[in-house]
Protein backbone atom coordinates (compact mmCIF):
# COMPACT_ATOMS: atom_id res chain seq x y z
CA UNK A 1 0.00 0.00 0.00
CA UNK A 2 1.47 3.16 -0.96
CA UNK A 3 1.93 5.63 1.45
CA UNK A 4 0.98 9.68 1.35
CA UNK A 5 2.42 12.23 3.86
CA UNK A 6 0.76 15.88 4.32
CA UNK A 7 2.40 18.18 4.96
CA UNK A 8 1.61 21.78 6.63
CA UNK A 9 3.32 24.97 4.42
CA UNK A 10 2.22 27.95 5.92
CA UNK A 11 3.57 30.11 2.98
CA UNK A 12 1.22 27.96 0.67
CA UNK A 13 -1.70 28.68 2.28
CA UNK A 14 -2.55 24.59 2.88
CA UNK A 15 -0.54 21.35 2.42
CA UNK A 16 2.23 19.57 0.71
CA UNK A 17 0.94 15.92 -0.29
CA UNK A 18 3.82 13.87 -1.06
CA UNK A 19 2.96 10.16 -2.37
CA UNK A 20 5.65 8.98 -4.63
CA UNK A 21 7.92 5.97 -2.55
CA UNK A 22 11.12 6.73 -3.80
CA UNK A 23 11.24 10.82 -3.07
CA UNK A 24 9.07 9.59 0.34
CA UNK A 25 12.27 7.36 1.12
CA UNK A 26 14.90 10.49 -0.05
CA UNK A 27 13.45 12.89 2.38
CA UNK A 28 13.96 10.05 4.91
CA UNK A 29 17.11 9.64 4.08
CA UNK A 30 20.22 11.23 7.20
CA UNK A 31 21.66 13.34 4.29
CA UNK A 32 18.10 15.29 3.60
CA UNK A 33 17.23 15.19 7.42
CA UNK A 34 20.04 16.94 8.12
CA UNK A 35 18.40 20.00 6.23
CA UNK A 36 16.23 20.10 9.51
CA UNK A 37 19.13 21.46 11.00
CA UNK A 38 20.42 24.40 8.87
CA UNK A 39 18.77 27.98 8.79
CA UNK A 40 17.95 28.68 5.06
CA UNK A 41 18.92 32.07 5.88
CA UNK A 42 22.32 31.64 8.23
CA UNK A 43 22.54 34.48 10.92
CA UNK A 44 19.69 36.90 9.33
CA UNK A 45 17.83 35.99 12.05
CA UNK A 46 20.09 38.66 14.44
CA UNK A 47 18.12 41.38 12.24
CA UNK A 48 14.88 39.36 11.66
CA UNK A 49 13.57 37.24 14.47
CA UNK A 50 11.10 35.32 12.37
CA UNK A 51 14.20 33.81 9.85
CA UNK A 52 14.34 31.12 11.51
CA UNK A 53 12.91 28.61 8.72
CA UNK A 54 15.54 25.62 7.78
CA UNK A 55 16.64 24.68 4.20
CA UNK A 56 14.44 21.33 4.77
CA UNK A 57 10.89 23.59 4.20
CA UNK A 58 12.69 25.40 1.47
CA UNK A 59 13.43 22.07 -0.35
CA UNK A 60 9.67 20.64 0.09
CA UNK A 61 8.72 24.05 -1.05
CA UNK A 62 10.61 23.78 -4.38
CA UNK A 63 9.41 19.99 -4.56
CA UNK A 64 5.86 21.23 -4.65
CA UNK A 65 6.22 24.56 -6.87
CA UNK A 66 8.21 21.48 -9.25
CA UNK A 67 5.18 19.33 -9.25
CA UNK A 68 3.07 21.99 -10.29
CA UNK A 69 5.29 23.38 -13.23
CA UNK A 70 5.47 20.01 -14.52
CA UNK A 71 1.94 19.35 -14.50
CA UNK A 72 1.51 22.81 -16.26
CA UNK A 73 3.69 21.68 -19.12
CA UNK A 74 2.39 18.48 -19.45
CA UNK A 75 -1.51 20.11 -19.94
CA UNK A 76 0.08 22.09 -22.34
CA UNK A 77 1.39 19.07 -24.48
CA UNK A 78 4.78 18.75 -23.32
CA UNK A 79 6.09 15.27 -23.20
CA UNK A 80 7.56 14.49 -19.85
CA UNK A 81 7.52 10.95 -18.55
CA UNK A 82 7.05 9.95 -15.35
CA UNK A 83 10.72 8.61 -14.67
CA UNK A 84 11.45 12.27 -15.86
CA UNK A 85 8.80 13.69 -13.34
CA UNK A 86 10.40 12.17 -10.57
CA UNK A 87 14.38 12.82 -11.60
CA UNK A 88 13.23 16.31 -12.04
CA UNK A 89 11.58 16.52 -8.12
CA UNK A 90 14.53 14.50 -6.90
CA UNK A 91 16.73 17.46 -8.36
CA UNK A 92 14.99 20.43 -6.81
CA UNK A 93 14.71 18.65 -3.55
CA UNK A 94 18.33 17.81 -3.15
CA UNK A 95 19.41 20.99 -5.00
CA UNK A 96 20.81 22.25 -1.89
CA UNK A 97 21.47 19.30 0.21
CA UNK A 98 25.41 19.92 -0.17
CA UNK A 99 25.42 23.57 2.00
CA UNK A 100 26.80 23.55 5.25
CA UNK A 101 25.77 25.06 8.53
CA UNK A 102 24.53 28.32 8.17
CA UNK A 103 23.98 28.06 4.67
CA UNK A 104 26.06 30.25 2.05
CA UNK A 105 27.68 32.21 5.13
CA UNK A 106 30.14 29.22 5.86
CA UNK A 107 30.84 28.26 2.37
CA UNK A 108 34.73 27.99 2.03
CA UNK A 109 35.47 28.28 5.96
CA UNK A 110 34.85 24.92 6.83
CA UNK A 111 35.04 23.51 3.63
CA UNK A 112 36.75 24.23 0.90
CA UNK A 113 34.27 22.85 -1.46
CA UNK A 114 31.70 24.39 -3.75
CA UNK A 115 28.44 23.11 -1.99
CA UNK A 116 27.10 21.80 -5.50
CA UNK A 117 30.40 19.54 -6.10
CA UNK A 118 28.81 18.40 -2.51
CA UNK A 119 25.27 17.85 -3.28
CA UNK A 120 26.62 15.82 -6.34
CA UNK A 121 28.50 13.86 -4.32
CA UNK A 122 25.55 13.20 -2.00
CA UNK A 123 23.51 12.53 -4.63
CA UNK A 124 25.76 9.72 -5.71
CA UNK A 125 26.58 8.43 -2.84
CA UNK A 126 23.12 7.43 -2.10
CA UNK A 127 22.56 6.38 -5.24
CA UNK A 128 25.37 3.92 -4.55
CA UNK A 129 23.57 3.29 -1.09
CA UNK A 130 20.29 2.42 -2.98
CA UNK A 131 21.69 0.33 -5.49
CA UNK A 132 23.97 -1.82 -3.15
CA UNK A 133 21.52 -2.03 -0.80
CA UNK A 134 23.29 0.13 2.41
CA UNK A 135 19.99 2.38 2.29
CA UNK A 136 16.77 0.66 3.00
CA UNK A 137 14.77 2.30 0.46
CA UNK A 138 11.43 0.81 -0.52
CA UNK A 139 12.31 -0.39 -3.84
CA UNK A 140 16.17 0.14 -4.29
CA UNK A 141 16.25 -0.52 -8.00
CA UNK A 142 14.01 2.30 -8.32
CA UNK A 143 15.38 4.78 -6.59
CA UNK A 144 18.92 3.79 -8.16
CA UNK A 145 17.43 4.27 -11.49
CA UNK A 146 15.72 7.95 -10.61
CA UNK A 147 18.93 9.19 -9.11
CA UNK A 148 20.84 8.59 -12.48
CA UNK A 149 17.87 10.65 -13.96
CA UNK A 150 18.26 13.41 -11.00
CA UNK A 151 22.08 13.77 -11.25
CA UNK A 152 21.87 14.33 -14.96
CA UNK A 153 19.32 16.49 -14.69
CA UNK A 154 20.99 18.66 -12.11
CA UNK A 155 24.65 18.37 -14.20
CA UNK A 156 22.41 19.65 -17.14
CA UNK A 157 23.40 16.68 -19.14
CA UNK A 158 19.84 14.83 -19.84
CA UNK A 159 18.63 15.13 -22.91
CA UNK A 160 15.77 17.59 -22.44
CA UNK A 161 17.36 20.77 -21.31
CA UNK A 162 14.17 22.48 -19.88
CA UNK A 163 13.95 19.79 -17.13
CA UNK A 164 17.54 21.43 -15.87
CA UNK A 165 15.76 24.78 -16.40
CA UNK A 166 13.54 23.99 -14.19
CA UNK A 167 16.14 23.09 -11.13
CA UNK A 168 18.65 25.90 -12.23
CA UNK A 169 17.82 28.93 -14.59
CA UNK A 170 16.57 32.23 -13.79
CA UNK A 171 13.42 31.73 -13.17
CA UNK A 172 13.66 28.06 -11.75
CA UNK A 173 11.76 26.71 -8.63
CA UNK A 174 14.53 27.41 -6.18
CA UNK A 175 14.27 31.04 -6.68
CA UNK A 176 10.40 31.26 -6.78
CA UNK A 177 10.52 28.98 -3.44
CA UNK A 178 12.75 31.36 -1.45
CA UNK A 179 11.73 34.49 -2.64
CA UNK A 180 8.35 33.92 -1.43
CA UNK A 181 9.42 31.67 1.52
CA UNK A 182 12.41 34.58 2.59
CA UNK A 183 9.99 37.55 2.37
CA UNK A 184 7.31 35.45 4.85
CA UNK A 185 9.35 34.73 6.99
CA UNK A 186 11.53 38.18 7.19
CA UNK A 187 8.10 40.10 7.05
CA UNK A 188 9.71 41.89 4.03
CA UNK A 189 7.01 42.41 1.74
CA UNK A 190 8.92 43.06 -1.62
CA UNK A 191 9.96 39.73 -2.00
CA UNK A 192 6.58 38.66 -2.45
CA UNK A 193 5.76 37.32 -6.14
CA UNK A 194 2.97 36.00 -8.27
CA UNK A 195 4.10 32.36 -7.94
CA UNK A 196 0.81 30.76 -9.31
CA UNK A 197 0.45 33.30 -12.22
CA UNK A 198 3.96 32.32 -13.13
CA UNK A 199 3.91 28.52 -12.94
CA UNK A 200 0.91 28.88 -15.01
CA UNK A 201 2.59 30.63 -17.61
CA UNK A 202 5.48 28.43 -17.98
CA UNK A 203 5.73 26.41 -21.53
CA UNK A 204 8.71 24.88 -23.43
CA UNK A 205 9.67 26.10 -26.60
CA UNK A 206 12.93 24.07 -28.64
CA UNK A 207 13.36 22.66 -25.45
CA UNK A 208 13.96 25.93 -23.37
CA UNK A 209 11.54 26.83 -21.01
CA UNK A 210 9.88 29.97 -21.52
CA UNK A 211 7.14 32.40 -20.58
CA UNK A 212 4.05 32.50 -22.22
CA UNK A 213 3.35 36.45 -23.04
CA UNK A 214 0.51 37.08 -21.06
CA UNK A 215 3.21 36.46 -18.01
CA UNK A 216 5.48 39.29 -18.84
CA UNK A 217 4.42 41.65 -16.33
CA UNK A 218 4.80 38.58 -13.17
CA UNK A 219 8.02 38.00 -14.34
CA UNK A 220 9.07 41.60 -14.38
CA UNK A 221 7.71 41.99 -10.55
CA UNK A 222 9.79 38.62 -9.77
CA UNK A 223 13.21 40.21 -11.06
CA UNK A 224 12.48 43.36 -9.36
CA UNK A 225 11.54 41.56 -6.07
CA UNK A 226 14.63 39.64 -6.38
CA UNK A 227 16.75 42.77 -6.36
CA UNK A 228 14.90 44.22 -3.76
CA UNK A 229 15.49 41.25 -1.76
CA UNK A 230 19.09 41.08 -1.93
CA UNK A 231 19.79 44.36 -0.68
CA UNK A 232 16.84 44.69 2.10
CA UNK A 233 17.76 40.50 3.56
CA UNK A 234 20.38 39.02 2.05
CA UNK A 235 22.82 41.71 2.18
CA UNK A 236 21.73 43.70 4.70
CA UNK A 237 24.51 45.59 6.40
CA UNK A 238 24.06 44.10 10.03
CA UNK A 239 23.60 40.64 8.32
CA UNK A 240 26.89 41.10 6.58
CA UNK A 241 28.76 42.21 9.72
CA UNK A 242 27.73 39.18 11.39
CA UNK A 243 28.34 36.88 8.34
CA UNK A 244 32.05 38.17 9.03
CA UNK A 245 32.11 37.68 12.58
CA UNK A 246 31.56 34.51 12.20
CA UNK A 247 33.72 33.94 9.15
CA UNK A 248 36.43 35.78 11.66
CA UNK A 249 35.62 33.08 14.40
CA UNK A 250 36.43 30.14 12.09
CA UNK A 251 39.36 31.19 10.61
CA UNK A 252 40.64 32.20 13.75
CA UNK A 253 40.23 28.68 15.19
CA UNK A 254 42.05 26.89 12.45
CA UNK A 255 44.96 29.74 13.08
CA UNK A 256 45.68 28.60 16.50
CA UNK A 257 44.70 24.64 15.25
CA UNK A 258 42.01 24.95 18.05
CA UNK A 259 44.49 24.50 20.83
CA UNK A 260 41.47 25.43 22.72
CA UNK A 261 39.71 22.72 22.34
CA UNK A 262 36.66 22.79 24.42
CA UNK A 263 34.28 20.10 25.46
CA UNK A 264 31.56 21.67 23.49
CA UNK A 265 33.41 20.66 19.95
CA UNK A 266 32.16 17.36 18.39
CA UNK A 267 34.96 15.02 17.04
CA UNK A 268 33.51 16.33 13.72
CA UNK A 269 34.25 19.58 13.67
CA UNK A 270 37.49 19.00 15.14
CA UNK A 271 38.24 17.26 11.98
CA UNK A 272 37.36 20.21 10.09
CA UNK A 273 39.17 23.23 11.85
CA UNK A 274 42.68 21.28 10.58
CA UNK A 275 41.19 19.89 7.09
CA UNK A 276 39.13 21.63 4.75
CA UNK A 277 39.30 19.64 1.25
CA UNK A 278 38.19 16.15 0.40
CA UNK A 279 41.64 14.77 -0.65
CA UNK A 280 39.25 11.82 -2.55
CA UNK A 281 38.46 10.74 1.53
CA UNK A 282 34.99 9.43 1.45
CA UNK A 283 35.62 9.31 5.09
CA UNK A 284 35.16 13.01 5.12
CA UNK A 285 31.65 12.90 3.21
CA UNK A 286 30.07 11.63 6.52
CA UNK A 287 32.15 13.99 8.45
CA UNK A 288 30.17 16.62 6.97
CA UNK A 289 27.13 15.39 6.86
CA UNK A 290 27.10 15.23 10.76
CA UNK A 291 27.59 18.92 10.63
CA UNK A 292 25.11 21.60 11.12
CA UNK A 293 23.94 25.30 12.95
CA UNK A 294 23.64 23.51 16.36
CA UNK A 295 27.30 22.14 16.19
CA UNK A 296 28.77 25.34 15.57
CA UNK A 297 26.77 27.28 17.74
CA UNK A 298 28.41 24.81 20.42
CA UNK A 299 31.15 24.99 19.29
CA UNK A 300 31.18 29.27 19.56
CA UNK A 301 29.22 29.47 23.03
CA UNK A 302 32.42 27.19 24.64
CA UNK A 303 34.77 28.99 23.01
CA UNK A 304 33.48 32.31 24.74
CA UNK A 305 35.83 30.36 27.50
CA UNK A 306 39.06 29.98 25.41
CA UNK A 307 42.08 31.11 26.35
CA UNK A 308 42.39 33.33 23.49
CA UNK A 309 41.75 36.14 23.29
CA UNK A 310 40.74 36.56 19.52
CA UNK A 311 38.90 33.75 19.81
CA UNK A 312 36.78 34.46 23.08
CA UNK A 313 36.14 38.15 22.15
CA UNK A 314 34.34 37.45 18.74
CA UNK A 315 32.61 34.63 20.31
CA UNK A 316 31.38 36.75 22.64
CA UNK A 317 30.33 39.15 20.46
CA UNK A 318 28.15 36.58 18.27
CA UNK A 319 26.64 34.72 21.32
CA UNK A 320 25.43 38.36 22.31
CA UNK A 321 24.85 39.73 19.03
CA UNK A 322 27.45 42.98 20.02
CA UNK A 323 28.13 43.01 16.46
CA UNK A 324 30.57 45.86 14.84
CA UNK A 325 29.74 48.66 12.89
CA UNK A 326 29.85 48.65 9.37
CA UNK A 327 29.35 51.95 6.98
CA UNK A 328 28.33 51.03 2.91
CA UNK A 329 29.91 52.94 0.31
CA UNK A 330 29.31 53.42 -3.37
CA UNK A 331 33.35 53.67 -3.45
CA UNK A 332 36.10 51.07 -2.13
CA UNK A 333 37.66 52.39 1.30
CA UNK A 334 41.40 52.82 1.40
CA UNK A 335 44.02 52.70 4.27
CA UNK A 336 41.14 51.09 6.46
CA UNK A 337 42.86 48.20 8.96
CA UNK A 338 41.87 44.66 8.35
CA UNK A 339 42.56 42.22 10.68
CA UNK A 340 39.87 39.93 12.76
CA UNK A 341 37.86 42.68 14.03
CA UNK A 342 38.50 45.17 10.93
CA UNK A 343 37.86 44.33 7.71
CA UNK A 344 36.07 45.61 4.32
CA UNK A 345 34.95 44.04 1.03
CA UNK A 346 32.34 44.15 -1.61
CA UNK A 347 28.52 43.71 -1.96
CA UNK A 348 27.47 43.02 -5.94
CA UNK A 349 23.48 42.85 -7.10
CA UNK A 350 22.61 41.85 -11.02
CA UNK A 351 18.71 41.99 -11.46
CA UNK A 352 19.56 39.74 -14.18
CA UNK A 353 22.68 38.06 -16.01
CA UNK A 354 22.76 37.86 -19.77
CA UNK A 355 25.78 35.38 -19.47
CA UNK A 356 23.06 32.81 -17.89
CA UNK A 357 19.82 30.94 -19.63
CA UNK A 358 18.09 34.04 -20.11
CA UNK A 359 14.21 34.46 -19.58
CA UNK A 360 12.43 33.55 -23.11
CA UNK A 361 8.92 35.08 -23.51
CA UNK A 362 6.84 33.23 -26.23
CA UNK A 363 4.18 34.91 -28.22
CA UNK A 364 1.48 33.19 -29.82
CA UNK A 365 2.90 33.98 -33.27
CA UNK A 366 5.50 31.90 -32.13
CA UNK A 367 8.71 34.27 -31.93
CA UNK A 368 10.24 33.73 -28.75
CA UNK A 369 12.47 36.45 -27.51
CA UNK A 370 14.62 37.26 -24.10
CA UNK A 371 12.36 39.38 -21.34
CA UNK A 372 14.68 42.66 -22.08
CA UNK A 373 12.87 43.14 -25.46
CA UNK A 374 9.52 41.58 -23.99
CA UNK A 375 9.47 44.10 -21.37
CA UNK A 376 8.52 47.68 -21.62
CA UNK A 377 9.88 48.47 -18.37
CA UNK A 378 12.50 46.43 -17.84
CA UNK A 379 15.26 47.43 -20.86
CA UNK A 380 18.74 45.48 -21.19
CA UNK A 381 20.91 48.39 -19.73
CA UNK A 382 18.70 48.47 -16.42
CA UNK A 383 18.82 44.25 -16.24
CA UNK A 384 22.91 44.09 -17.27
CA UNK A 385 23.78 46.83 -14.62
CA UNK A 386 25.58 45.22 -12.05
CA UNK A 387 25.34 47.54 -8.50
CA UNK A 388 28.66 47.39 -6.33
CA UNK A 389 29.23 48.98 -3.13
CA UNK A 390 31.37 48.11 -0.40
CA UNK A 391 31.57 47.51 3.09
CA UNK A 392 33.99 48.31 6.34
CA UNK A 393 33.29 46.77 9.40
CA UNK A 394 34.86 47.97 12.56
CA UNK A 395 34.49 47.93 16.51
CA UNK A 396 31.84 50.32 18.19
CA UNK A 397 33.70 53.04 20.34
Amino acid sequence: MNKRKIINDPVYDGFLSVDDPVILSVIEHPFFQRQRRIKQLGLTYLVYPGAMHTRFSHMLGALNLMGRALETLKLKGVEISDEECRGAKLAILLHDIGHGPFSHTSEHAIVDVHHETLTLLMMERMRAEAESGEWRVESGADAAQALDTCVAIFKNEYPKHFLHQLVSSQLDMDRLDYLGRDSFFTGVSEGIVGTDRIISMLNVHNDELVVDEKGIYSVEKFIISRRLMYWQVYMHKTVIAADNVLLNILHRAREIGATSRSSALWPFMERFLTEKDFCGDPSLLDCFAELDDDDVMVAVKGWQHSDDEVLRTLCSQLVNRHLPAIRISNVPFEGVENDYFHGTGELHNRSYDFNDQEIKVLYKDGRCVDISEASDQLDRHFLEKQVTKYFNYYPKI
